[in-house]
């Protein structure tokens, strides 16, 4: 019997890549992508489409009984930026949705659930450089905030009921195939999008903020990953620490004028400077390589030159 996929919230940043991808991988008709509306897109041109809203239980219990599901990506969220401006809706969306899959995967209706956590799980008082699996956690942004708190429901619903409950920690995840999604480290895709077309960004961030980032495709190939590993590899059920590079907007701005050599960059940091300051410089991710043998791929010269390959073909 062919695994039967669910991803909710399909056309978001990391939706849209990783349905993609899964349908390569486990064939276009046992991945069925969902989200709250019906967009002229990839998506949902390639395959399944259901409209879904994340917050009615019904509609996902249904969705997963129609199809036969196994397991479910929860990838619908309001990410950092974006979630400061409605707080108690960031709250609603990023917690009761994860509320009706560890339930249901609790009832028997799904065996395995993807919960995406994120670096936003830390604070000002964690420690910046190598910041540890296991550490002082304090978050400040309302992201944070749920992002944490699903982070101790999974674990808990883990231990418990036995869910079969995996996740990571995200760092900035940098693509060119979908445009920023309202987070913090976005600076990052922006950036290349404005080298080609105006040789010039302002970056909404000061210059030497340092932040651990990810090219999207290490991103797609960690959540399948960690997916497709045996459940006894799987030791922490809250949430794993993932990296693979950091840098600052002086230093992927190098790295951009080295093929843009007239690309210019200046600075005028807002509100998203204060988010930016309270989480990690970079992050100590061994727990995630011994256990399921995780490994990056891009750094950031290799992923500077695929960016601006596929975005002046686009």
């Amino acid at each position: 019997m062919a695994t039967k996929i669910l991803i909710i919230g399909a056309c978001g940043q990391i939706g849209t890549e990783l349905t993609q991808k899964l349908r390569q991988e486990y064939g276009t008709e046992n991945v069925i992508a969902s989200d709250i509306r019906k967009l002229n897109n990839d998506v949902i041109n390639s395959g399944p489409f259901e409209v879904v809203n994340a917050l009615d239980y019904n509609q996902i219990e249904n969705l997963i009984e129609k199809h036969q599901i196994d397991e479910v990506y929860l990838m619908a969220a309001l990410l950092s930026a974006t979630a400061e401006k409605n707080p108690a809706f960031a709250w609603d969306l990023n917690m009761n949705s994860l509320f009706h899959v560890l339930n249901l995967a609790k009832a028997g209706k799904i065996k395995k659930i993807f919960w995406p956590s994120s670096i936003a799980v830390f604070g000002p008082t964690t420690p910046k450089e190598q910041t540890p699996q296991y550490t002082i956690m304090e978050p400040s942004t309302v992201y944070g905030i749920s992002k944490q708190s699903g982070e101790r429901w999974c674990e808990y619903y883990h231990n418990i009921y036995g869910v079969d409950v995996r996740s990571i920690r995200y760092p900035g995840l940098i693509s060119w195939s979908s445009l920023p999604g309202g987070g913090t480290t976005d600076y990052a895709v922006d950036i290349y999008y404005k080298a080609l077309e105006d040789k010039k960004y302002e970056c909404f961030l000061s210059e030497e903020t340092k932040m651990p980032m990810m090219y999207m495709d290490d991103a797609i190939k960690a959540t399948i990953g960690i997916m497709q590993a045996p459940s006894e590899k799987i030791k922490i059920r809250s949430s794993y620490n993932l990296a693979a590079m950091s840098f600052t907007p002086k230093v992927i701005a190098a790295e951009i004028k080295k093929h843009i050599p007239e690309f210019e960059i200046t600075y005028n940091p807002d509100f998203r400077q204060k988010i930016a300051d309270s989480w990690p410089a970079s992050i100590d991710d061994s727990s995630a390589r011994e256990d399921w043998g995780w490994r990056h791929e891009y750094d950031l010269e290799k992923m500077t030159i695929d960016m601006l390959n596929h975005l002046s073909e686009k």
